[in-house]
């Protein structure tokens, strides 16, 4: 059975969480949807919770469980739903949110009336604190993109959305690019390893003020909290994930390509300022030469020098990364105090 469009839902230790997801993406107005929700073999029971619907739901027979064969973390779950499903568009709503009743028709609508490959909803971020919340808008302008790299240019000169949740994107272009999450380890910026290259790879993009996704914030439950500890191995991979984004060389020619590289080293930036900042939580420590190379830069001085709208950005960036390693340390320590 094929679909307009598949909710895919990681599901991991979520059972404080999970009805409340599950009662809101059922509740769409919007019919031709699949349910496709990925277990990630967690221990507190959320799937039994998910099969009650699935065997009692009026939209029961829409829903789909697909097991992971070990914990293996969002990034893998993301990518095994995106290769599961069955819609012609994909959204994803993470197990511990909610999306409003005429979130999917909303989007649908505008990507079907738009011809558009990928169209962004507004969201509302809940900050829950015991009894008591603060409810915090995060509202696009509605903008319509049909020229060839229109979109990249405005997202990478106003900045790129980082979640991977609350957009309707074609499954078509997903497969075309193979597009994919780069697994690293939640809390290390999983999410952007996928969204920020996302703007390449489309022409045809809706932005939308409606809010069509609430946000909550408290303990994040998805694998766990935030990690208390740094992992040498968690932050290299990380760091990989951006170098190979850095390295897209084919992009060189691109009107966006010098915002886009200011964008990567503010990324590069904060995760060497975090490094050191817990940098005695590493086994083995970083040095300060591996530090300093986080920060290379993609590219030459001539390059930024030719392109005055990001320039002050990516100069600084390069800088740090060109320095010796000492004196690059501590010009990161130095400017991460303010």
């Amino acid at each position: 059975m094929t679909y307009e469009v598949t909710i895919g839902i990681p599901v991991y230790n979520v059972a404080k969480y999970i009805r409340q997801t599950m009662d809101s993406a059922l509740a769409q107005t919007f019919q031709s949807i699949e349910f496709l929700i990925c277990d990630d073999c967690g221990t507190d029971g959320s799937i039994d919770i998910v099969r009650q619907y699935q065997q009692s739901h009026p939209r029961g027979r829409d829903i789909r469980i697909v097991r992971q064969p070990r914990n293996m973390g969002i990034g893998h779950a993301r990518n095994r739903m995106m290769d599961e499903a069955r819609g012609r568009y994909f959204y994803s709503l993470d197990a511990d949110d909610i999306i409003t009743p005429d979130a999917i028709s909303l989007l649908y609508q505008t990507a079907i009336q738009n011809q558009a490959e990928l169209v962004y909803g507004s969201y509302e971020r809940l900050f829950v604190n015991g009894d008591s919340q603060r409810e915090v808008n995060y509202s696009y302008p509605f903008r319509v993109f049909t020229q060839p790299d229109e979109y990249a240019q405005y997202a990478y000169n106003v900045g790129v959305q980082v979640m991977n949740w609350n957009y309707l994107l074609s499954l078509d272009v997903v497969r075309r690019n193979n597009l994919r999450v780069t697994p690293v380890g939640h809390g290390y910026g999983e999410d952007y390893t996928y969204t920020v290259d996302l703007p390449t790879y489309v022409t045809r993009v809706v932005l939308l003020p409606d809010i069509t996704y609430k946000y909550y914030i408290e303990e994040k439950v998805y694998d766990g909290k935030r990690k208390k500890t740094l992992s040498r191995e968690q932050m290299d991979l990380a760091l990989a994930a951006i170098d190979q984004k850095k390295r897209r060389t084919e992009l060189r020619h691109k009107p966006y390509y010098a915002l886009r590289c200011s964008i990567l080293m503010m990324y590069d930036y904060y995760f060497a300022c975090e490094i050191l900042s817990r940098r005695g939580e590493a086994n083995p420590p970083y040095t300060n030469r591996e530090i300093r190379d986080i920060m290379w830069h993609p590219m030459s001085l001539l390059e930024i020098l030719r392109s005055p709208q990001s320039c002050l950005k990516n100069l600084g960036a390069w800088f740090i990364g060109v320095l010796p390693p000492p004196l690059s340390v501590a010009l990161l320590k130095l400017t991460s105090m303010f």
